[in-house]
């Protein structure tokens, strides 16, 4: 008896899939080989115009300018924002900050006009207008500027006394800072401000102004001490002068009232005879007597007989002639 063994068809299949997905494979690579080889030459010429914009283009900060070299020289400043240069002959030599920039607190010995030696701090701020003035004429900026800032702090001082440099700080610092300007404009550089923090004095000279200062402040005291004398006597002499003036005004008023009675004293006489002088005469002795009588204390009144001899004349006269 005969038996026939028949072998599995999967297998077979699936080695014929593998063999007709590698032909495939194949043939695409085939067909990128051959796209490739016809076109390189716009391929390549792509790429290197992608190269050429990545190199090309630069793209600046605000705070930043761009000096661009050509074969050594220079080119050109690049400002904020986005800038073309062409690749591989130009390049990006120095990205220089424009920002406002401080030194370090500087401080240096001078001397004064009277001869005086103080310590002086300063402080400088600058920012750079000019990149490429700063990079091709100075290589240490901020060396420069406070040497600079130094040698012009020692020459204006020097011009000065001490109580100068005291009192006209504001005019110094202007001073200074305009010198300084003019110094660094060359170097594409400007000064935003300069200040004098500090100005300090070695304790000799220090002592010897605090006791000028004592000394002066004690003058003054005296000074107005004898001012203010001066002003008490001033003004006492015209109090006493006010009150002469017043005397005499009220002087003069008790006179114009003294004339005017005796005038009219005078015209009651001339109009009506001797009884009005006697009158008069009786009327002032009656006067005279009342006061003496409402006096304060206790008292005796001793009155002549010929006081009682005016009473009696005085009412005589108010009563006047019977018919």
């Amino acid at each position: 008896m005969l038996h026939l063994a028949v072998a599995p068809r999967a297998p077979l299949i699936h080695g014929a899939a593998n063999f007709v997905a590698r032909d495939k494979s194949m043939d695409i690579q085939a067909e990128l080989l051959n796209l490739l080889g016809e076109n390189a030459v716009l391929i390549a010429i792509a790429i290197a115009v992608i190269v050429a914009i990545l190199l090309g283009v630069r793209i600046v900060p605000q705070s930043e300018k761009y000096v661009v070299e050509r074969f050594g020289r220079l080119k050109s400043v690049l400002g904020p924002g986005i800038n073309l240069i062409v690749p591989i002959l130009d390049k990006v030599a120095h990205k220089v900050s424009i920002l406002e920039r401080q030194l370090p607190n500087a401080s240096q010995d001078a001397i004064t006009r009277d001869n005086v030696l103080v310590q002086v701090e300063t402080s400088v701020f600058y920012r750079i207008l000019a990149p490429e003035k700063t990079v091709y004429r100075i290589r240490d900026v901020d060396g420069a500027i406070a040497t600079t800032v130094a040698g012009i702090v020692r020459a204006e001082i020097g011009m000065m006394e001490l109580d100068e440099v005291q009192s006209n700080r504001a005019e110094l610092i202007t001073k200074i800072k305009a010198q300084v300007e003019d110094a660094v404009d060359d170097w594409g550089i400007e000064v935003t401000r300069a200040e004098i923090l500090d100005v300090n004095l070695d304790t000799q000279t220090r002592d010897a102004m605090l006791q000028q200062l004592n000394a002066e402040r004690a003058r003054r005291a005296q000074v107005t001490e004898a001012e203010g004398e001066k002003r008490s006597v001033e003004l006492a002499a015209d109090a006493e002068l006010y009150a002469a003036e017043q005397a005499a005004k009220a002087r003069r008023i008790a006179a114009d009232a003294e004339a005017y009675a005796t005038q009219v004293v005078a015209k009651a006489i001339a109009d009506n005879g001797l009884e009005a002088a006697q009158y008069q005469v009786a009327l002032k002795q009656v006067e005279a007597l009342t006061a003496l009588g409402t006096s304060g204390g206790s008292q005796t009144v001793v009155v002549p007989a010929s006081a009682m001899d005016a009473f009696a004349d005085a009412f005589k006269m108010l009563r006047g002639p019977r018919a």
